[in-house]
């Protein structure tokens, strides 16, 4: 809280008539608005910036060392849930690439807990030491045609709305839903107005296009090519830019981030887990790899920062000047954007800020509800109408879907993957023990040659999917799964051969970031092992059962075609 007094402090702090509590002392400054770059010192005052292009006095030094001062990134889309760690355990991993904001959508553990999973992520928030905010989840469940752990109405959203880490209303990923008038998202929007509205809108374009954005809608992170980004842009959707485990769309898109358009263009990753940031990094990869490709430097650090606050109306940061809160990354390199230190409101990141956090008790510890399964669980009779049989076709770095058709051969125990023309099956099974649903198909794109793969984490509703080139091995993966409360298991002749518990409602660890990623690196491994090909294989896996993602889908009630917006016949 700014009070009288302190005001005061930092009005003269700024002048130079006091000295200030924090001061960056000898740094290059890039102005992400003109580009230049500009040796001075950094004044700090509580957590707020009082001084700039000056040289001061403070009670608390930091030698900058020449470094270049760039303000603090903000991803502006993300489900920390998919970091496959805890809220403060995604503050610790990701703050130190320079991520001092984020706003998430806690619609994963909204779909398994609902409104008990929401309240847990805000009591995080509280507590973090980057700033992390929330938009509530619009869509919970995704559809009406999958089985859902929980249903959130708008009397039930209103209950956090001004919570003072909300920023507005979560992507509204049922875009068929918004045009055809459905009364519950009529409700959701009608009570946003005014307030930002994400969106989620993949390949709608034209007249359906404008109709989605008449409801208020202000962005969209589901552009995949760089004509859609544009299309979306001129009708004053702001472009997120993803680049997470799975969707990967920098490379697409990178050719429409320029001096003309930064100012309405940001940054996001959506899903990203421990093993992809410890190897990689986080938005500070998507920086490098846009400069790499020929962006305007300092318009790429605008997206990462100005440009994402200004979109969200988070007017208080997202530049290094006087009266903006004091998020900054002093970088070694600003092409390479290599993160020496962060300030994060004032504070240098050191190991003891972590330290010194209250811990929130994790919830969701007995979600999992599914029944064990047998191999004849996954029997998939032939269908007598027709001779092929519909598969879902995967590729690498999409969360697009495709259908194929193929011709299988048929046993006594039903139709039979083609593993030598990359056919598997696939199911999902209902685990919020509602109704004990279990649906079945085929998938390509994946390269396994024996074993499954079971995950827990099938957006949006977490069902658990698994993939597998023998029904024995599917079945020792899920009922593995269970026993662990949720999580990835590989399975291989017969028996688990890796495994990561995620028994916070079957999304989330309560082991450390780097215990999760080595993990992580032995499943890969494990998947690899099989015949994998997917350089992602358990989020890719994860999105197969999403219904609102074109084309084609499996959900626990069936396959679906998510451009009908209806059932496969």
């Amino acid at each position: 809280m700014i009070t009288a007094e302190l005001l005061t402090r930092m009005i003269k702090a700024g002048a130079g008539e006091v000295p200030a509590d924090v001061v960056i002392k000898n740094v290059r400054l890039l102005d992400v608005v003109s580009g230049s770059v500009t040796h001075t010192d950094i004044a700090i005052v509580g957590d707020r910036i009082v001084g700039t292009y000056g040289y001061y006095h403070g009670k608390q030094l930091i030698e900058g060392e020449n470094r270049f001062a760039v303000p603090g990134f903000i991803d502006t889309h993300l489900h920390i849930e998919s970091s496959l760690v805890t809220p403060l355990e995604f503050d610790r991993c990701v703050l130190p690439h320079g991520v001092t904001t984020v706003i998430c959508d806690p619609h994963e553990i909204a779909n398994v807990l609902g409104a008990e999973g929401i309240r847990y992520f805000l009591e995080c928030a509280e507590r973090a030491i980057m700033d992390i905010r929330v938009n509530l989840s619009s869509c919970v469940p995704a559809t009406a045609h999958e089985t859902s752990g929980a249903r959130l109405e708008i009397a039930d959203l209103e209950k956090f709305r001004h919570h003072r880490q909300v920023i507005g209303l979560a992507e509204m990923m049922n875009f068929p839903g918004v045009l055809a008038g459905d009364k519950g998202i009529i409700d959701k929007l009608v009570a946003f107005q005014g307030g930002h509205i994400d969106g989620h809108a993949p390949l709608l374009t034209d007249l359906p296009l404008n109709g989605y954005i008449a409801a208020g809608i202000r962005t969209d992170h589901e552009a995949t090519t760089a004509t859609e980004a544009r299309e979306k842009l001129r009708k004053g959707v702001a472009i997120l830019i993803r680049e997470g485990s799975v969707s990967k769309d920098l490379d697409a898109l990178a050719e429409m981030l320029d001096a003309n358009t930064s100012a309405y263009v940001a940054l996001c990753t959506d899903d990203r887990n421990p093993l992809d940031i410890t190897e990689e990094g986080h938005l500070d990869s998507s920086i490098r790899r846009l400069i790499a490709r020929g962006r305007p430097l300092h318009h790429v650090y605008r997206a990462a920062s100005h440009s994402a606050a200004r979109i969200f109306g988070l007017r208080d940061r997202g530049l290094v000047a006087p009266g903006y809160r004091a998020d900054i990354v002093l970088l070694d390199d600003l092409e390479d954007c290599r993160v020496a230190e962060v300030v994060s409101a004032g504070r240098l990141v050191r190991p003891e800020l972590f330290r010194d956090r209250k811990p929130v008790p994790p919830v969701g510890l007995a979600s999992m509800k599914a029944r064990p399964v047998t191999p004849s669980s996954f029997i998939v009779p032939p269908d007598t109408r027709q001779n092929q049989t519909p598969v879902i076709a995967v590729r690498p770095g999409l969360i697009l879907t495709y259908r194929e058709n193929a011709t299988l051969e048929v046993s006594d125990k039903g139709l039979l993957p083609d593993l030598e023309n990359d056919v598997i099956k696939i199911a999902v099974i209902e685990r919020h023990g509602k109704n004990g649903n279990i649906a079945r198909s085929f998938a390509k794109g994946f390269g396994l040659k024996r074993g499954a793969i079971a995950s827990s984490v099938g957006h949006d509703s977490h069902n658990i999917t698994v993939v597998g080139a023998t029904d024995e091995d599917m079945a020792t993966a899920v009922n593995r799964l269970i026993e662990l409360g949720g999580g990835f298991v590989v399975a291989d002749g017969g028996r688990p051969v890796a495994e990561l518990a995620l028994p916070i409602a079957g999304l989330m660890s309560l082991l450390s970031f780097e215990a999760v990623a080595d993990k992580l690196h032995h499943l890969r491994e494990a998947a690899y092992a099989l015949g994998c090909t997917l350089p992602e294989p358990f989020l890719q896996v994860s999105f197969l059962a999403l219904p609102v993602i074109p084309h084609v889908k499996l959900t626990d009630k069936g396959l679906f075609d998510v451009d009908r917006f209806d059932f496969v016949q």
